[in-house]
């Protein structure tokens, strides 16, 4: 019995007689030997014809609807494609598109034929790609016409990089899509791969220095099951529906969604959204019946803007995982009282993928609580020499190797992958602590914490405190250089639509952090700011919020 199989069974019996801590100690992995995410998630449904897969809405209330067999039939030729390339087990295929079809087929031809993938975020500039597909070393790119000028323009800098291929749209030098799969072979025998082998290169969001290529094998998939589960109340459940506006060239619109949905043969809804809309958000879930959405915090907080939405619109939603940044108590009790949906946080980074949850179908989900460890991970907060800390004590939140969902390494880059290690515990670089019964409380990242007067403080409780008061809707703090402190508060607001800020407004937020955490917590200035710095992945930039205020520019 693998893995998957392991979980469905238990999954399918929950939650009438298995509780958390006897799923989480009975839960072991048992890997197969041989295993392939595109067969997995593709291939092994395709035997029904009429089994729906994937739901493309065109943005104009249609949709291109794809089954699991005729995505075989066109993710089979598109690997006869690659191959006829010159692309071979283990050479890179970077793919440069927004949720659709096409990104979807190229994943899948890429894994059969035993490519290693590497996503692109679809609104990344020039030196982002060009960093990305140099150090790669990317064989082949699938994009649009939209990205093609900027593509073609690094050409002579990448050596590497031998075809490109566009989805729509012709141009002189790049292959086309279309005429690709027309003219390849409509049999395939996808290549032998074992779940260390590897598959996908996913780089992380460079808040700090240059990204890094967290090299993945197959079995992430499989590794993450248990994760995506647990955050939608034990899926999967019959009339499951996944939908996510996270780009799927990160690991959350990946891994959180599209290819665990795919594994369990369930379908996903797919859209181009040219920048979060809440209320085209609300309109494409009840539309196509949305049961199960994952959202990063940043789009439930601008959600969270817009009044009465279940008078507005008719949603069958019933479950929401949320995780990539802490989502605060104010915006966890809006889903609960607005969407009649208490969300269940979850915790994981690129390196190391959902690893920690919450359930409401096994215990209440906590605001403000990043869950507890999801079966088949061994997770807790160690001190710098690796040491577990007991619990209501501050350190490291890390992980143990081996595990499925954790990286192969960086990719080119042996000593940042020894950096990442101390003995066998994966360092995640976020601190929390721990309480008595195993849940995670999420505290800031390690270069986030703020130090004044002799106090660490977190960010992340100030920011929470902010968005309480009803005219902000995002908040950041950071540590400004302060020569009597060493660092003091200083708080980023992003104000709701039509509110003006003023100095008594900043005022009142600056007691009521004083009020509610206390006067050492309180930030000391108060920049009213239209919007915050983000990572592709939604979180929020402080470290160049802190740049800002020890660069040139704070200097004049």
């Amino acid at each position: 019995m693998i893995a998957s199989d392991f979980w469905e069974s238990l999954a399918s019996r929950m939650p009438r007689n298995l509780d958390y801590a006897s799923l989480y100690e009975r839960f072991a992995w048992d890997l197969p030997q041989t295993y392939n995410i595109g067969v997995d998630a593709c291939d092994r449904h395709a035997h029904d014809k009429g089994k729906l897969a994937l739901i493309h809405d065109l943005g104009d209330g249609t949709a291109h609807k794809w089954t699991f067999f005729e995505l075989k039939r066109a993710s089979d030729r598109f690997a006869n494609a690659l191959r006829s390339l010159s692309v071979e087990r283990g050479d890179r295929v970077a793919v440069l598109l927004s949720q659709s079809p096409e990104l979807l087929i190229a994943h899948v031809a890429a894994y059969k034929l035993g490519a290693v993938v590497v996503p692109l975020f679809a609104l990344f500039g020039e030196e982002a790609l060009r960093f990305r597909l140099e150090d790669s070393g990317a064989k082949v790119i699938v994009t649009d016409a939209e990205h093609h000028e900027v593509v073609a323009s690094l050409d002579e800098e990448l050596p590497d990089l031998g075809h490109v291929i566009l989805t729509d749209g012709e141009h002189a030098g790049a292959e086309t899509f279309d005429a690709l799969i027309r003219a390849a072979s409509p049999r395939f025998e996808p290549v032998e791969t074992r779940p260390e082998d590897p598959a996908i290169i996913i780089y992380t969001s460079g808040t700090t220095g240059s990204p890094k290529g967290a090299l993945h094998g197959h079995g992430i998939l499989l590794g993450h099951l248990p994760g995506v589960s647990l955050p939608h109340d034990l899926a999967p459940r019959m009339g499951d529906l996944f939908w996510t506006p996270a780009d799927w060239a990160w690991i959350g619109g990946l891994f959180d969604v599209l290819l665990p949905a795919l594994h369990w043969g369930l379908p996903v809804v797919s859209t181009r959204m040219q920048g979060f809309d809440p209320e085209n958000a609300f309109g494409l879930m009840e539309r196509w019946g949305v049961q199960n959405a994952f959202f990063p915090p940043t789009a439930l907080k601008m959600m969270r803007t817009v009044e009465n939405p279940r008078k507005r619109w008719t949603l069958e939603l019933q479950t929401i995982g949320c995780g990539g940044e802490p989502l605060g108590e104010e915006t966890f009790d809006w889903a609960r009282e607005e969407l009649g949906i208490s969300i269940n946080e979850f915790y994981g980074q690129t390196e190391c993928n959902l690893i920690l949850s919450n359930c409401n179908a096994l215990m209440p989900a906590r605001p403000g609580s990043m869950g507890r460890p999801v079966p088949g991970h061994r997770v807790a907060v160690i001190d710098g020499e690796g040491n577990e800390l007991p619990p209501g004590e501050e350190g490291e939140v890390a992980v143990k190797r081996p595990d499925p969902v954790m990286m192969l390494g960086y990719w080119n880059n042996e000593e940042a992958t020894r950096e990442k290690f101390v003995g066998d515990w994966l360092r995640t670089g976020d601190l929390a602590s721990m309480d008595d019964e195993g849940y995670f409380r999420f505290v800031g990242r390690d270069d986030d914490v703020i130090s004044s007067a002799g106090y660490r403080i977190g960010p992340v409780e100030i920011e929470e405190t902010l968005v309480k008061h009803q005219d902000v809707v995002m908040a950041a703090a950071v540590g400004k250089p302060d020569e009597m402190r060493g660092q003091a508060v200083k708080a980023f607001v992003v104000l709701r639509e039509g509110r003006e800020e003023s100095e008594d407004l900043a005022a009142e937020l600056q007691q009521l952090v004083k009020d509610r955490l206390g006067k050492h917590e309180y930030p000391r200035e108060v920049e009213f700011v239209e919007e915050l710095p983000m990572t592709p992945t939604g979180k929020v930039r402080r470290n160049v919020l802190r740049e800002q205020e020890t660069g040139e520019g704070a200097r004049r």
